[in-house]
């Protein structure tokens, strides 16, 4: 099944104006239901914007938005439901945190589902244990806790809705490489329990390298790339010079292929690299 469909999709700002500018241009794009997906391209590119499309917070200048089949801007489609089925986590999305419990904070998108008080604890939990957050934090103020934890409670309170769809734009910006992992291997264990469609867009080439099983890659307002992870980046070349870079091991596997080595040069993990390393040993009788 199709979670995500768009059809010659185009948003322009400014429209009519001297300021005119077309930031997505006449995308086509299909997204199976149940994918991880990372979403990378340079500042300017159109992925933001994109992204925004995909719940409805921004209407298409010309084109089609369809989730789970239903275009999003057709007269008969309740996009306020639609709302609640894409859950949107911008970045820094602790900034959006407003009440004066971490539990009402959880809880705000689900009560505003219309769910009864008890399926609302329930949801406000299960948020709280696919992010790590310990309960005895729900009764706290938001405002004391670490730049992490607030982050971690902004991320529980779109998960509460249960989306079918998870769209997270930069979700660890900012923090420090042992609180990026935990949040997206968080993500990740949350992808793999519920079967729910992720979008992780990132400029972090090692993260989306590590956790997506898909990459879509924007250029210059159109789809430049859609493809599994290690199609993507044996591509190297052209993702470099688009101005983006490509993981660290990809780059070490790309000269070792420059200076004569029969290495595989799409190798994008560590895993995948000790691998390749091991592979030619063997073949050299090492």
């Amino acid at each position: 099944m199709i979670a995500i469909k768009t059809e010659q999709l185009t948003y322009t700002y400014s429209q009519g104006t001297p300021f005119e500018k077309t930031a997505v241009d006449h995308i086509d794009l299909e997204i199976e239901q149940g994918e991880f997906v990372g979403v990378i391209g340079h500042t300017g590119s159109g992925k933001s914007t994109l992204i925004q499309h995909f719940n409805g917070l921004l209407k298409p200048s010309f084109g089609r938005v369809l989730i789970n089949g239903t275009d999003l801007w057709a007269p008969d489609t309740n996009i306020r439901d639609y709302r609640f089925k894409v859950g949107l986590v911008f970045q820094y999305p602790e900034y959006q945190l407003f009440e004066e419990t971490v539990f009402k904070d959880i809880a705000f998108g689900p009560t505003n589902m219309g769910m009864n008080p008890e399926q609302i604890k329930e949801s406000v939990y299960q948020a709280c244990h696919f992010v790590g957050l310990k309960e005895k934090y729900l009764e706290k103020s938001p405002f004391e806790l670490s730049g992490g934890q607030k982050r971690r409670v902004a991320i529980a309170g779109v998960l509460a809705m249960n989306p079918d769809i998870l769209i997270l734009d930069e979700p660890t910006a900012g923090l420090d490489p042992k609180g990026r992992e935990r949040i997206l291997g968080q993500i990740k264990e949350y992808h793999r329990a519920r079967h729910t469609t992720v979008l992780l867009v990132s400029h972090s080439m090692e993260d989306i390298a590590k956790y997506a099983r898909k990459v879509l890659v924007i250029n210059q307002s159109k789809v430049a790339m859609y493809d599994d992870v290690a199609k993507v980046f044996s591509r190297a070349q052209e993702i470099t010079e688009m101005g983006l870079s490509v993981p660290q091991i990809t780059r070490v596997f790309m000269q070792l292929r420059e200076r004569g080595f029969d290495v595989n040069e799409s190798v994008y993990t560590m895993d995948y690299a000790k691998q390749e390393i091991l592979r030619l040993l063997a073949e050299k009788g090492v």
